[in-house]
């Protein structure tokens, strides 16, 4: 009996819904900085050049929730959300080179940048919304 009592309680699960949303809106920010920046170099903003411009990204952004499994607390700023961010843009970025896909220093900056702002401000912005959290109760978990 003793032992039972002992033992912590596991941690709650996040409901399906939560990491659905998540999951998309890291996609979508992933998804609008590849149209973005296509857009602004006036590159064609059809479905195969923005997928052609998002894959490496997307690929980073599929490992980055993968190591850290990200789907346990996908709303979490710190570790998930700059967890995220950081291997999104450095595999999306070594990807890149890799290809021969452009890595300029400038495109490097702004990428780090538009990366950070999605893929870590959603969830600050979320986790600051109360309207957010009474709707999407796993946003309360830490």
């Amino acid at each position: 009996m003793n032992d039972v009592l002992a033992r912590p309680l596991p941690p709650p699960r996040v409901r399906t819904r939560v990491v659905v949303l998540a999951a998309s809106l890291d996609t979508l920010v992933v998804i609008l900085f590849a149209a973005s920046g296509r857009s602004t170099h006036s590159s064609a903003l059809d479905v195969a050049g923005i997928a052609a411009t998002a894959w490496p990204f997307l690929l980073g952004l599929v490992v980055g929730w993968a190591v850290l499994r990200a789907w346990r607390t996908p709303m979490r700023v710190v570790p998930v959300g700059l967890g995220i961010w950081g291997a999104t843009w450095a595999i999306g970025m070594g990807l890149r080179a890799v290809t021969g896909a452009g890595t300029a220093p400038a495109f490097m900056l702004v990428a780090l940048g538009v990366l950070l702002a999605g893929l870590v401000g959603w969830r600050v912005l979320a986790r600051c919304a109360p309207s957010m959290r009474s709707t999407y109760p796993g946003l309360s978990q830490h």
